[in-house]
């Protein structure tokens, strides 16, 4: 037998810490003396936990107002709506340039008259809009936001 054949097996047992002194890992159990971190749950501490100090988070200075996550409707108002006739819909106002995409959220607001019948399906409008809408012999469809259409893997 050679000393490279030689089979060595990992030690699979565990050590087994504060078990006295003669058992290696007895005593303070590998932890050191004293301190914080040789205390039972010092390894779970909040996140930005700065030892005792007051956290970063209460430290820095916090940005006034807020931030909404929700994209803002693209507004379209009333009397710009007088080009068009029959239905009128998300791709229809992006066709004429009224919008930026077809698939964004449009609200109607009212502004001047309106003049021209049409069925307007989009996803908000006024009550003023939808008034002068049905005054001028048309009426309002709320419709959810279209959405893209998936490329196909071929």
């Amino acid at each position: 037998m050679k000393y490279n054949e030689l089979e060595v097996f990992k030690n699979t047992r565990p050590t087994r810490k504060g078990r006295g002194i003669s058992a290696g890992k007895g005593k303070t159990a590998g932890r050191g003396t004293k301190g914080q971190k040789a205390r039972t749950g010092h390894n779970k501490m909040p996140a930005g936990f700065m030892g005792g100090q007051r956290a970063i988070m209460q430290a820095i200075p916090k940005l006034k107002g807020f931030k909404s996550i929700h994209d803002k409707a693209e507004v379209v108002y009333t009397d710009v709506l007088n080009e068009l006739k029959g239905n009128v819909d998300n791709f229809v106002l992006a066709e004429k340039n009224f919008i930026s995409s077809p698939y964004v959220k449009v609200k109607v607001i009212s502004r001047g008259e309106l003049k021209s019948k049409l069925t307007l399906e989009t996803q908000f409008a006024s009550k003023s809009a939808i008034e002068a809408i049905k005054a001028a012999g048309g009426s309002f469809k709320k419709v959810a936001v279209p959405m893209r259409e998936k490329k196909s893997d071929k």
